[in-house]
C-alpha cells in the first residue's frame, strides 16, 4: 500500500467515524434514516477533502510559525467551500423537505465553525506528521554524512599507516636483491600476502582475534628479515580471545610502534610481548616493547601510529578511553580494550 492511498484511507475513515457521530446527534430530530445518514456523510466528506487537499499542499510547502495567519485564512476559505457546497447539494437532493432545509438554514453558521475547527484539527495534525517526518529524513541525512566522513577519515588514517612500511620493506628488498637474491624474492612473496590481506579488510570489518594475529605474523615475517635475529616476537593468547574480535588491521601499527621504539636506537635482541586476554567483557591486548632511556628521550606522545589508533577506536566505538600507553623499568606498555558486541 502506498502512503498517498494511506493518507486517503485514513481521511475517508475520519469522514466516517464523525458521520456516525453526527448522525447520532441528528437522529433525535425525527428524520428519516435516509435524511440523516446523507447529511453527516456529505458534511463530514467534504471536510475530509478539504482536510485532505491542505494536508496534500504541505507534502510540498512548509510554512513557517509565523505564517500562521495564512493557514487560518486557508483553513476558513476551505471550510467556507466546504459548507457551501453542502448547503448547495442539500438544497438540490431535499428540494421537498421544508422541515429539514429549515433545520440547514438554522445551523449553517454552527456548521461553518464545526468545519472550520475540525480543518484545523486535519491540518494540525497533517502539519505534524510532515514536520516530524522531514526531521528524521533530516537526521538520516545527517547520520548517513556522518558515516560517510567517518569511513572516509577511518580509510584516511589506514592510507596513512601503509606507505611508511611499505617503503621500509621495498628498500629492504633492494637490498637483499644483489647479497641474498632468494630471501629477496621470499620477502617479496611475503610483502604480497600482507598487502593481499590489507587490502581484502576494510575499516568497519570486525575480524576474529585469531585472523587478526595471522595476519600480523606476515607482518613480523617481513620485519625479521630486516632486523634478523635482533627482533624477537612473544605473543600470548588466551583461548577464549581467539573468538572475541576486534577491527581488522588494528595490530600491526602497534607492533610497528613498539619494533620502531624498541630497536632503531639499539643494536642488541629485542623482545616484543603482545599479550591477549578476556576482562570485563573486552578483549584486551597489550603490546610492550623495552626502550632505552640513555638513547630515547621519554615520550610526550604516543607517535602518530598510536594517535590515528586511538582516533579510530574513538570512530568505531566513541569512547576515549580504549587506548592507555604507560613506562616502567624501561619498558613501554600499550594497552587496548575493544568492547564485544553481546
Amino acid at each position: 500500500m502506498t502512503s498517498q492511498l494511506r493518507v486517503i484511507l485514513i481521511f475517508l475513515g475520519w469522514a466516517l467515524l464523525w458521520s456516525l457521530v453526527q448522525g447520532l446527534v441528528l437522529w433525535p430530530a425525527g428524520f428519516s434514516t435516509t435524511i440523516t445518514g446523507t447529511d453527516a456523510l456529505l458534511s463530514n466528506l467534504l471536510l475530509a477533502a478539504g482536510g485532505y487537499a491542505m494536508g496534500n499542499g504541505l507534502r510540498y510547502y512548509q510554512p513557517s510559525v509565523r505564517q500562521g495567519a495564512f493557514l487560518l485564512g486557508w483553513s476558513l476559505g476551505l471550510a467556507g467551500i466546504s459548507t457551501a457546497l453542502f448547503y448547495w447539494l442539500t438544497g438540490k437532493l431535499f428540494a421537498g423537505e421544508a422541515a429539514y432545509l429549515a433545520l440547514v438554514d438554522n445551523t449553517l453558521a454552527v456548521r461553518m465553525a464545526f468545519g472550520w475547527l475540525m480543518i484545523l484539527l486535519m491540518l494540525l495534525l497533517s502539519w505534524l506528521w510532515f514536520y516530524t517526518r522531514e526531521l528524521q529524513e533530516t537526521e538520516n541525512r545527517k547520520a548517513a554524512t556522518e558515516k560517510m566522513a567517518r569511513e572516509a577519515e577511518l580509510f584516511n588514517l589506514r592510507q596513512q599507516l601503509q606507505p611508511h612500511f611499505l617503503f621500509n620493506s621495498l628498500n629492504s628488498i633492494s637490498a637483499l636483491v644483489v647479497s641474498r637474491p632468494e630471501q629477496a624474492r621470499t620477502m617479496v612473496q611475503q610483502l604480497s600476502d600482507f598487502l593481499r590481506g590489507t587490502l581484502r579488510q576494510d575499516n568497519n570489518q570486525q575480524v576474529p582475534l585469531a585472523e587478526e594475529l595471522r595476519q600480523l605474523q606476515l607482518y613480523l615475517d617481513i620485519e625479521k628479515v630486516r632486523f634478523g635475529h635482533r627482533l624477537q616476537v612473544a605473543v600470548d593468547a588466551q583461548e577464549e580471545s581467539l573468538s572475541m574480535h576486534l577491527p581488522a588491521l588494528l595490530l600491526q601499527p602497534v607492533v610497528e610502534n613498539a619494533i620502531k621504539f624498541g630497536l632503531y636506537d639499539t643494536v642488541g635482541e629485542t623482545t616484543i610481548r603482545v599479550c591477549a586476554a578476556v576482562a570485563d567483557g573486552h578483549l584486551v591486548i597489550t603490546a610492550q616493547n623495552p626502550y632505552d632511556p640513555a638513547t630515547q628521550q621519554p615520550r610526550k606522545g604516543t607517535g602518530f601510529g598510536l594517535d590515528s589508533i586511538r582516533r579510530r577506536l574513538y570512530l568505531l566505538y566513541a569512547r576515549q578511553d580504549l587506548l592507555r600507553t604507560s613506562q616502567q623499568d624501561h619498558t613501554f606498555t600499550t594497552t587496548i580494550k575493544i568492547p564485544q558486541k553481546l
